[in-house]
């Protein structure tokens, strides 16, 4: 292959369209050309026997150019690397060449932050970078990834405080009852979840990273393909944990609305499409309203079941109390003020107002599939209701974060989609607006975060809804307070390495913990120590960022946590307490 890619930049090379000033291939130009099916390019090609049978096939005597697959060769970046691929070609950690939608990849990640911004921003920190790594795993590479991880760290919070957990409660068929909150890779602890509750969730709802500039900055771009890679690794796992009768909901926006919704066509089946939810954002000012272009004022969020006869659903009404004001508060002011000129006296003022408020409003009005978009819906949006205004920051102590999810979105959902005591499932849990709702609808829920904040915002937020919190929906259910959870985390192997590696601040910190790596991590099986230090020169002229991806790449991803099937090896020390806990979950011994 590394042949083929050599000797195809030697013969683009002699087409001086596609070579800049100072020599270096044009991969954007080439890519041009071959969209438009450029003869002089496709006459080049053709010049040369071995890419001529690469890219060309033939059809009843026709020859046909497969400009799709050339396309794809020439943006991979392993043809014509940059200084990093470079590198890791010249170590030899490189998993060869794959088209993507060939492939059975699986794509992991570890971010520095959450799929939300933090407010307040000032113009001068807008544009920091929010780094988010990521890593491609090819079959080859992946062994016993997906198999059942180790959990630790377990305990059972309620509104007196943490205790040890003894065990997980279970109903009369033998299932977990208690509500669980993992901290841990999102993908591995799915892939945990399959043995006790596949089949058996019933509402599946996330708000996943939106891959836009905006959102994320991704070492080695975290491209189109491999976003879509990333969410399907996990929403085939999703599915599998639904019931026959369950739902799922995701929440997201233009970038990527059309390319998910194919990406789910095919994971769920075009069948179990439902619907595509357009949330309106809400009233816009500011800079927001200037774009040269019709002002961007909504999300999507997709709606699919398991199975199209069966799912839940429970038909939901706005009524009179959920519509929005006729008026607002300066309209009643002057209707009042007019009606005092025409000297109708105060009860008579009060008694027309309400009557005009209301008439010829329908006693209640069935849910559309766009929310906050008109007069008889009057869904809190995203722009209006903030974290901050859920009150829950200030509660909670922490910086406002934008984007968080309203709890009446979650109510809305939730309450169509499930019945109480069902189990609701998020995976990207962020600040836990999820479980919150599920929680206070007595709905059973499984929540997965990995970010080191989980116990200052999801658990935190959850220890004062069991306190009895009057945020969010809180006094329109009447919520009290009451009930527990279980908190448990993914017993960390090759992950604890990784997050020492993010951490690090210097290139010296970096050089000590390879050191360190050499002698008690898992190395993948293509890395090898002695080239490694071999070529340190290379690795030091690498700037930070790439540092760190490549020894994040060094590690063998299968041993990122400890799997089930080595729980007694003592190598992992796993307690004897943990040991027991383990057996409760995944065996109800």
């Amino acid at each position: 292959m590394q042949n083929l890619m050599d000797d195809l930049l030697k013969l683009l090379k002699k087409d001086e369209r596609l070579v800049s000033q100072d020599g270096v291939l044009l991969k954007n130009q080439t890519q041009e050309l071959a969209h438009k099916n450029d003869p002089a390019l496709i006459k080049l090609l053709l010049s040369d026997k071995a890419i001529k049978e690469h890219f060309f096939f033939e059809v009843e005597k026709a020859l046909i150019f497969d400009k799709e697959k050339f396309i794809r060769f020439v943006s991979n970046k392993q043809f014509l690397p940059d200084s990093y691929t470079a590198f890791k070609n010249k170590i030899g950690l490189t998993s060869g060449y794959e088209y993507l939608s060939e492939a059975k990849e699986v794509v992991l990640a570890w971010p520095y932050k959450d799929c939300v911004l933090e407010g307040g921003m000032t113009k001068e920190d807008q544009k920091r970078d929010e780094i988010f790594y990521n890593e491609t795993l090819a079959p080859d590479d992946i062994n016993r990834l997906l198999d059942a991880k180790v959990f630790t760290n377990f305990k059972r919070i309620d509104k007196k405080g943490e205790h040890k957990l003894d065990g997980f409660k279970r109903d009369e068929k033998g299932t977990i009852k208690d509500n669980l909150i993992i901290k841990g890779n999102n993908l591995l602890a799915l892939a945990s979840l399959k043995k006790e509750f596949a089949g058996k969730v019933r509402l599946i709802y996330i708000d996943p990273p939106y891959n836009t500039d905006n959102t994320f900055a991704y070492n080695d771009s975290f491209n189109h393909s491999t976003w879509l890679v990333f969410m399907r690794n996990r929403l085939e796992l999703a599915k599998q944990l639904l019931a026959s009768d369950g739902s799922i909901y995701v929440n997201i926006d233009y970038n990527e609305v059309h390319y998910l919704k194919i990406l789910m066509d095919e994971v769920f089946g075009r069948n179990n499409f439902q619907r595509e939810i357009i949330w309106r954002i809400g009233w816009l000012s500011g800079y927001k309203t200037v774009a040269k272009n019709y002002i961007r004022n909504h999300d999507t969020i997709l709606f699919y079941t398991k199975d199209p006869n069966t799912f839940i659903f429970n038909k939901a009404y706005n009524t009179k109390k959920d519509f929005i004001d006729r008026f607002n508060a300066g309209n009643k002011k002057e209707i009042l003020e007019k009606l005092e000129q025409l000297k109708l006296n105060k009860k008579d003022r009060e008694d027309f107002l309400a009557y005009i408020s209301e008439v010829g409003l329908p006693e209640k009005y069935p849910l559309e599939d766009t929310w906050n978009s008109s007069i008889y819906d009057k869904l809190n949006s995203i722009a209006v209701v903030s974290y901050s205004g859920e009150k829950v920051s200030k509660m909670l102590g922490v910086d406002e974060i934008k984007g968080q999810k309203s709890e009446k979105l979650l109510k809305r959902i939730i309450e169509v989609s499930t019945n109480k005591g069902d189990i609701v499932l998020d995976y990207h849990i962020g600040t836990g607006t999820t479980c919150a709702v599920a929680h206070k609808l007595n709905r059973q829920y499984i929540g997965i975060e990995q970010m080191e904040y989980i116990e200052n915002t999801a658990v935190a937020r959850l220890k004062e809804v069991m306190k009895g919190e009057s945020v969010g929906i809180s006094k329109d259910v009447n919520w009290q307070g009451g009930g527990d959870f279980v908190y448990m985390e993914l017993s960390k192997w090759n992950e604890g390495w990784v997050e020492k590696i993010k951490k690090a601040k210097t290139g010296k910190e970096l050089g000590n913990l390879w050191n360190e790596m050499k002698e008690s991590a898992f190395l993948s099986y293509k890395v090898d120590p002695e080239n490694m230090d071999a070529n340190a020169k290379g690795y030091s002229n690498l700037s930070l960022v790439d540092q760190k991806k490549f020894l994040i790449e060094c590690l063998d991803k299968n041993q990122l946590y400890i799997n089930l099937s080595e729980i007694e090896d003592k190598e992992y020390g796993v307690s004897k307490e943990d040991k027991s806990l383990n057996s409760s979950f995944y065996n109800g011994k």
